[in-house]
């Protein structure tokens, strides 16, 4: 029985995160997942922060990050119900990784980034009529560095990427946006290739005009756009594109929609948990495997 292997090693090793112990048990992790979820005689914490993501499969497109499967992988902690105490250090340590992780992420996007205006001739015209917003996990602290294919290549790289969204203000002209997409392409695979790295930039570089575009929320595209900008944080540059990009935020109500989206997201994945812990493990296969999978939020970057 696989609950009574779940608790025979955490026994030996202590609590374990679900990560662990798909090493230990060769078993499909949905398996493992409902396993834990249904005993009695576990617990299981998770750590970090959820947040909304999109995803083209799903009506209304809202769905929480990380994933049901990444979160039980890497963000849950399964120990035994009668131990809390135990459980309670394996978490601390946990969530000290996880931070340290995305802080080490975020100082090497910072550093990559800051070199790279630096070695421009017209840096300084960089600082003033460009800003650098960083997004995804690392804004959210929530940084993994677990080995993964990246897209494009399938080099394995560790964990999150960084996701960079670079916007110029109307006086960019044509040739500097393009100097700048190269020059950012040329760290990209840099960090790519590098065997001490191995690290993944996507990025994507836009002026103002189409900033404003993209606010009009009436696409997929658009939707994803508009999150990431709602959610990123400056990274370098000019803080007045910084703040005029999250004012038109606001002034086109793009708040309040992605924040009734998030809400209706976590009610999508309460439902989401419910459906996986009661179901048939076939059927569940057979018609909503995707409930459980993540699926990669890139449309912004490509």
């Amino acid at each position: 029985m696989i609950e009574t292997r779940i608790k025979k090693i955490i026994k030996e090793k202590g609590p374990v995160t679900g990560a662990e112990l798909l090493d230990v048990i060769d078993e499909d992790p949905l398996i493992l997942w409902r396993a834990c979820h249904l005993s009695k005689d576990l617990a299981i914490r998770v750590v970090g922060t959820r947040y909304l993501r999109f995803d083209r499969r799903l009506e209304g497109f809202a769905r929480l990050s990380p994933s049901i499967l990444r979160e039980f992988l890497t963000y849950s902690i399964i120990g035994l119900s009668n131990d809390p105490a135990l459980l309670e250090i394996r978490v601390k340590k946990v969530l000290s990784h996880i931070e340290e992780v995305s802080r080490a992420k975020s100082d090497l996007a910072y550093n990559v980034v800051s070199a790279l205006a630096g070695r421009l001739s017209d840096s300084l015209l960089i600082k003033e009529q460009a800003c650098f917003i960083i997004a995804g996990d690392i804004v959210f602290n929530m940084a993994h560095d677990v080995p993964r294919p990246e897209r494009s290549t399938g080099k394995i790289v560790k964990g999150s990427d960084m996701d960079i969204v670079v916007i110029v203000d109307d006086n960019f002209s044509r040739r500097q946006i393009k100097r700048l997409d190269e020059e950012i392409y040329k760290e990209k695979y840099r960090l790519l290739i590098n065997p001490h790295l191995k690290e993944e930039i996507d990025y994507i570089v836009k002026d103002l005009n189409r900033v404003k575009r993209q606010l009009r929320f009436d696409t997929f595209k658009h939707m994803v756009a508009c999150k990431i900008l709602q959610e990123g944080t400056l990274l370098y540059g000019s803080e007045e594109i910084f703040h005029t990009v999250k004012t038109l935020l606001k002034e086109n109500g793009i708040i309040e929609k992605i924040s009734a989206m998030a809400e209706g997201a976590r009610a999508f994945r309460k439902k989401a948990k419910e459906y996986l812990v009661r179901e048939d493990p076939l059927k569940i296969k057979e018609e909503n495997l995707d409930l459980f999978y993540p699926t990669e939020e890139s449309e912004e970057f490509e």
